[in-house]
């Protein structure tokens, strides 16, 4: 069973997270807002003020103006880099997918549960502050969702990280594809390469903005700040980093070790835990020789919590005990020290807010002293 296990997430490796992180570099400052608008001053004297035309729409809440036109992401099929593409919004979407959990609770916490007609993805660890009205949506899968489930409930907008925009059975179509189609698109720029954790927070200005929950936004981003600002911190006093590796799967017929190459998200996340990740420069797999002789100080691995048939390897505990006794790993310190750490899928490769909740756990776990 582990053998079937590992195999199929290494595929699942390969296809979903490869996806998203590819080679192409996309700077993190690309999600710039460009208010559509045009105004017409009057001729006579008395009338001083613009006005309008009568194509641009102004909402009274927050003030966001529509036309809306965004600085987004696409990348042509079988294609390795993301390129900018402007987004044009003439009003508020109001038929969402989300293509994973982490999306839609994502959504959720700006307000716009009854917005989102089908989630995808759903699997991993829930965010418990939000699990009710998560439970309410609509399920389209378990697994990662093909385009043909995704247009099952007739969306306006799909949302979500870059790996899962593709002409796959796991992917919604591409994003010029979806726009053909006249379906707007929104990929996470924290799922692309040159993502980090700070683009969450442009993710979220950008959302708040297209679907005029500027305000909500705004709060939200506030709350993940405070949180974020905390493990911080309390890490500051950590003057020297260690280094880490992490596992993928734990088998040792199959000892999968996944360098994250280009994951620029993942690893700037472990840098806010003062982790350096010892592979982050190599492209390929990583052979377990490898990893001996880097001897990381810490191991991570996964804790990947999905229903689906094909992949189930939920118990937390166990997928730690397997990684300390694997007869391949028992020279390193880091099994040595006790030093390894199981992570839920969605906080590790989630491109989400969620994966503070990750940081805030290890970071306790990693340096206990720092938070009594």
């Amino acid at each position: 069973m582990k053998k079937i296990l590992a195999i199929s997430l290494a595929l699942i490796l390969t296809f979903a997270l490869g996806g998203c992180s590819t080679k192409g570099q996309v700077t993190s400052g690309g999600t710039e807002t460009k208010i559509v608008t045009e105004e017409k001053q009057t001729d006579t004297k008395d009338e001083t003020q613009a006005e309008t035309s009568a194509e641009t729409t102004v909402s009274e809440s927050t003030g966001t103006v529509y036309p809306l036109t965004v600085k987004n992401y696409t990348k042509a099929e079988g294609g390795t880099e993301w390129e900018e593409k402007d987004i044009t919004f003439d009003k508020a979407p109001e038929r969402i997918v989300a293509t994973t959990r982490t999306a839609a609770e994502f959504l959720i916490h700006l307000g716009l549960a009854d917005k989102i007609v089908g989630v995808g993805g759903v699997f991993g660890e829930p965010d418990a502050t939000v699990e009710d009205e998560f439970d309410k949506l609509t399920n389209l899968g378990k697994s990662y969702i093909g385009k043909e489930v995704a247009m099952s409930v007739n969306p306006d907008f799909i949302f979500g990280r870059g790996g899962l925009f593709d002409n796959a059975d796991w992917g919604v179509g591409t994003v010029d594809d979806l726009n053909e189609m006249g379906i707007k698109t929104y990929v996470m720029e924290s799922s692309i390469t040159g993502g980090t954790f700070d683009s969450i927070y442009k993710d979220i200005e950008m959302i708040g903005k297209i679907f005029n929950v500027s305000e909500e936004a705004e709060k939200f981003a506030g709350e993940l700040r405070a949180r974020q600002q905390a493990v911080e911190e309390a890490l500051s006093v950590i003057k020297e980093d260690k280094t880490f590796a992490y596992i993928h799967t734990s088998d040792p017929e199959s000892l999968l070790i996944y360098s994250a190459y280009n994951e620029t998200f993942f690893n700037d996340m472990f840098r806010m835990l003062k982790l350096q990740n010892v592979f982050e420069d190599v492209q390929g797999d990583v052979s377990v020789e490898s990893l001996i002789e880097a001897d990381p100080d810490v191991l991570v691995t996964l804790q990947w919590a999905t229903e689906s048939e094909d992949a189930t390897q939920s118990d937390g505990k166990a997928n730690l005990n397997d990684v300390l006794t694997n007869p391949k790993l028992e020279s390193l310190n880091a099994i040595k020290n006790q030093q390894v750490f199981v992570a839920d899928y969605n906080h590790l490769f989630g491109y989400s807010y969620q994966s503070l909740d990750g940081l805030e756990r290890l970071a306790k776990q990693l340096y206990p002293e720092l938070f009594q």
